[in-house]
C-alpha cells in the first residue's frame, strides 16, 4: 500500500463522540465492537459490545446488523482506527469508531459492565514487567556487569517505538498468556 492509500484509509475514517454513539444505543441503531483484548474486555466494556480483539481481528466476520451503524472502539481510539482500515482494505465502505475510546466514555459518565474478577489490564502488566525489567537491568548493571544496562535500553526503545508507533510488542506477547484469554 502506498503512503497515499492510507492517507486515503485514513480521511474515510468516520469519527463519532459518545454523546452520539449512547444516543444509538439507546435506539438500537448500532453495532458495537470493542477491538481491545479479551482480558481487558474481561474487566469492563460497554454494554451490549461485541469482542473482536485486534490482535486476531478478521475483517470477513465484521458485520452491522441490518439498518444498523458498525462502530468500533478500544481504549483511547488507536486500535480501533487500525482495525478500521483493515475493514476498508476488505472492501467495507461505512465504518466508525469512538472518538477517545472507552476512556472518553466513562469521562462522559455512561455506564460499562465492570468484572471485578477479572485480570488487571494489558497496559498494567506492561507496565509492571517493562519496570520490573528496567530495574533489574539496572541493578545487575551497576553490581555485576556493566553489559546489563543493554536490558534497560532495550526495553526503553522498545516502549519509545511503541509509544511513536501505537504498536506495543510486549502488550501483544502479554495478550497471549492464557490468563488474559478469558473473557
Amino acid at each position: 500500500m502506498t503512503v497515499v492509500d492510507a492517507k486515503n484509509l485514513r480521511d474515510r475514517l468516520q469519527t463519532i463522540d459518545s454523546t452520539i454513539l449512547h444516543e444509538w444505543m439507546e435506539q438500537d441503531q448500532v453495532t458495537l465492537i470493542d477491538v481491545r483484548e479479551p482480558s481487558e474486555f474481561a474487566g469492563e466494556h460497554i454494554p451490549g459490545a461485541r469482542l473482536m480483539p485486534l490482535s486476531r481481528f478478521n475483517p470477513e466476520a465484521v458485520a452491522a446488523e441490518s439498518g444498523n451503524y458498525l462502530v468500533l472502539y478500544c481504549q483511547t481510539g488507536n486500535r480501533s482506527a487500525e482495525a478500521a482500515q483493515q475493514l476498508f482494505r476488505a472492501g467495507m465502505e461505512q465504518v466508525m469508531h469512538l472518538n477517545g475510546g472507552l476512556s472518553e466514555w466513562k469521562r462522559h459518565g455512561y455506564s460499562t459492565n465492570v468484572n471485578k474478577n477479572a485480570p488487571i489490564s494489558i497496559m498494567r502488566q506492561v507496565q509492571i514487567v517493562a519496570g520490573s525489567l528496567v530495574l533489574v537491568g539496572t541493578l545487575l548493571g551497576a553490581f555485576v556487569s556493566p553489559w546489563f544496562l543493554l536490558l534497560s535500553g532495550f526495553v526503553g526503545a522498545g516502549l519509545t517505538f511503541a509509544g511513536i508507533s501505537g504498536i506495543c510488542a510486549m502488550a501483544r506477547l502479554l495478550a497471549k498468556l492464557p490468563y488474559n484469554q478469558r473473557v
